[in-house]
């Protein structure tokens, strides 16, 4: 089965891409490797992929030389006309779109690259998949869409149409994009919200990165909303387990009377006091923190908590690695990859 992972230089696409190549798909990965944060780690992505070169003409297939069964070409969703031509040169089976415009607080700087990232991106996305018959689309939403709802844990049949970051706006429109292309052009699509994915690789601006950075630093760390926070923070490997599941059960339409569309939630289905996370990788790195406690910031919501009965109906899976065991893996690979010494941090 050929498949093609967008965003894949990206925290979740890198990882997805490891485990379906390791159990024999053939991949084409995609990414515009955009400088949001620091390109090196995505470059150092690439390389764990066998992808050893940071020069790239858009457009142009480089061949890894670790998997002889992926390929990984430089494209910005946003242009049509080259994503026009990867599809026209390439035949696939199935579509896992996880590039997109990421981060809440960002989307209140720059607007504009959400709109093209998640938006024109994505209606171009859903235009090469229905014209070239694709068997299904799995594609990103998030968590964010469920906003300040106060019905926890959240489900995917509670209404979600009151965003409150344009973030998560962006995410809630591709939710309703893939809706109409699967009632009008019969394209079976399925959207994931994911909440709060951490882990090996990933990503700086998000909580766990953030915090075991600060701290190894010696810097304060920025606790909002004075601490009075959870989030149902989900491991990668459970993240990816899940997408993989998806991506092999296609949705098929019910009688004619609903559309081959389905979404679900991945999360742990096990909120985590904020401060309660930051204790854990204190615990960790064998040092205290020093906290600045902040208001809430703008865009930001209280609570997260992932209603995953459907996934369990559906699989017969459920995320359940804990904070523990994730925050250790997260930082054994932090100081692997920064090069930090044990006995200089833990003194």
């Amino acid at each position: 089965m050929r498949i093609l992972v967008t965003g894949a230089a990206g925290f979740i696409g890198f990882h997805l891409i490891q485990k379906l190549l390791e159990r024999g798909d053939s991949v084409i990965g995609i990414d515009n490797i955009n400088d949001y944060y620091d390109v090196n780690l995505k470059y150092g992505r690439l390389q764990e992929l066998g992808i050893k070169t940071k020069s790239f003409v858009d457009g142009q297939t480089v061949q890894s030389t670790q998997y002889t069964n992926f390929q990984f070409v430089k494209i910005d969703l946003a242009n049509r006309i080259t994503l026009e031509q990867l599809f026209t040169k390439y035949t696939f089976d199935k579509v896992c779109n996880l590039a997109a415009q990421a981060g809440v607080r960002y989307s209140l700087v720059n607007p504009h690259a959400y709109v093209s990232s998640n938006l024109v991106g994505f209606v171009n996305l859903l235009e090469c998949c229905r014209h070239q018959s694709i068997q299904h689309l799995v594609y990103a939403s998030s968590s964010s869409v469920y906003g300040m709802s106060q019905k926890v844990p959240f489900s995917t049949q509670q209404k979600t149409d009151e965003p409150i970051s344009l973030y998560a706006a962006t995410k809630k429109s591709n939710e309703l994009m893939a809706h109409t292309y699967s009632h009008l052009y019969g394209l079976p699509t399925t959207g994931l919200r994911f909440f709060t994915v951490y882990g090996p690789w990933g990503r700086p601006d998000m909580a766990c990165f953030l915090f075991t950075d600060a701290i190894v630093k010696g810097l304060p760390i920025k606790v909002f909303n004075h601490g009075n926070m959870s989030r149902d923070f989900t491991y990668i490997d459970d993240i990816v387990e899940g997408v993989i599941r998806v991506i092999d059960k296609i949705p098929t339409s019910n009688e004619g009377k609903q559309p081959p569309y389905k979404l679900y939630n991945i999360g742990n289905n096990s909120p985590v006091k904020l401060m309660d996370f930051i204790e854990c990788i204190e615990q960790e790195l064998g040092i205290q923190a020093e906290k600045n406690f902040m208001p809430l910031q703008a865009g930001d919501v209280l609570t997260t908590w992932a209603d995953v009965d459907d996934l369990i109906q559906d699989f017969d899976y459920q995320p359940a690695i804990s904070i523990q065991k994730g925050v250790k893996e997260f930082i054994r690979w932090y100081k692997q990859f920064y090069k930090v010494k044990s006995e200089k941090t833990l003194a």
